[in-house]
């Protein structure tokens, strides 16, 4: 067992001020560690990382087409969106057209992250209901899952409900992991979540990306919510976000997903740094800070350099691809409220 290591140092004048530490895997679609950085068998919570996992068992049992889904609401499923008025807008169609009602979704409300919602709720005093939540496209689908097979509606977040079930067992088989060395949590949104090595988060991330050792069925599903994402970047979380933003620029060679607390699952396509599909699992140790600027926008400290350092290492993006997302690292300068540079931040890892 390895340790965490530093992966971004923030420097002030000369003098390091700040040490964020972690752990990475790299992993490919046949199974093989191709890099790491600290401990690849760090077990973490997915949290929202695991989305595209969770929507797998209904797109793969033809709920998309059952209820007649468009790619942006199977992006939307796969989502943690910022609750911008598009996002509220596709989840409540998807539930008219399911046949359920918003009072149905146990995920609970918070404030929406997009700035424009946000002032609007804000200055007129908006009251909020469950889909707004970043996770409500994911509830939708869940409980459109339910519908379609005739089961409760009322305890779809039961860990015992057969949904939840399903779910459990499609990411054991796509992380090749048993299900009874998964470890079960709640999450923000209430929904089960999965505790595992970072290697079997990367590697079922791999295989999402290249399905071609999977069933025809799945392999079919993997490829509408890996194409929804990409097509549909926005959905997934929101413009100038940096999931959104780098899968965009990325041109449909890279799946990326955040997970609270410092997870970020990324997918790269095959034949881009492999021969094979290429999976990467990260964990931030301390949870990855997050800040909100005057303009209402949040960014991530860690994780969007780190995740952009390690595909700079492994030539997944282009020089040009790169410099269209250097407002998210891998290498900032840092100002202050004047505008003053006060320091960097620099990635501090070789894998």
């Amino acid at each position: 067992m390895n340790t965490p290591v530093p992966l971004l140092e923030l420097i002030r004048g000369s003098v390091v001020e700040a040490t964020h530490s972690g752990s990475i895997a790299v992993v490919s679609a046949d199974g093989s560690l191709l890099k790491q950085k600290g401990d690849p068998n760090t077990v973490a919570f997915l949290r929202s990382s695991a989305k595209p996992f969770q929507a797998l068992p209904f797109i793969e049992s033809g709920g998309a087409e059952h209820y007649g889904y468009t790619p942006a609401e199977i992006a939307l499923s796969c989502a943690s969106h910022n609750i911008a008025q598009m996002h509220l807008d596709t989840v409540a169609a998807m539930q008219t057209r399911i046949g359920i009602e918003e009072s149905n979704l146990q995920c609970g409300p918070h404030l929406p992250d997009d700035p424009d919602k946000l002032r609007e709720v804000i200055q007129h005093a908006t009251p909020l209901s469950a889909n707004f939540n970043n996770c409500s496209g994911k509830h939708t689908s869940m409980l459109a899952f339910a519908k379609m097979r005739g089961l409760p509606l009322e305890n779809y977040l039961a860990n015992e409900h057969p949904i939840q079930q399903e779910i459990l067992a499609t990411i054991a088989e796509m992380c090749m992991i048993e299900k009874k060395d998964i470890q079960i949590g709640i999450d923000g949104c209430s929904a089960p979540n999965f505790a595992m090595p970072l290697f079997h988060a990367a590697y079922g991330m791999a295989r999402l990306c290249d399905p071609t050792d999977l069933s025809p069925a799945r392999a079919e599903a993997c490829q509408k919510i890996t194409n929804a994402m990409t097509s549909h970047s926005e959905m997934v979380s929101g413009f100038g976000e940096f999931d959104c933003e780098l899968m965009k620029v990325a041109e449909g060679k890279v799946i990326t997903k955040r997970g609270a607390e410092g997870f970020q699952i990324i997918g790269i396509k095959p034949g881009v740094v492999h021969e094979r599909g290429v999976g990467i699992a990260i964990k931030v140790t301390d949870g990855d800070k997050t800040s909100t600027d005057n303009d209402l926008h949040t960014r991530a400290r860690v994780r969007p350099p780190v995740t952009l350092e390690i595909l700079r290492q492994l030539g997944a993006l282009t020089e040009a691809q790169m410099q269209a997302l250097s407002r998210f690292g891998p290498e900032r300068v840092l100002k202050n409220l004047a505008g003053l540079v006060t320091g960097k931040m620099i990635p501090v890892f070789k894998l």
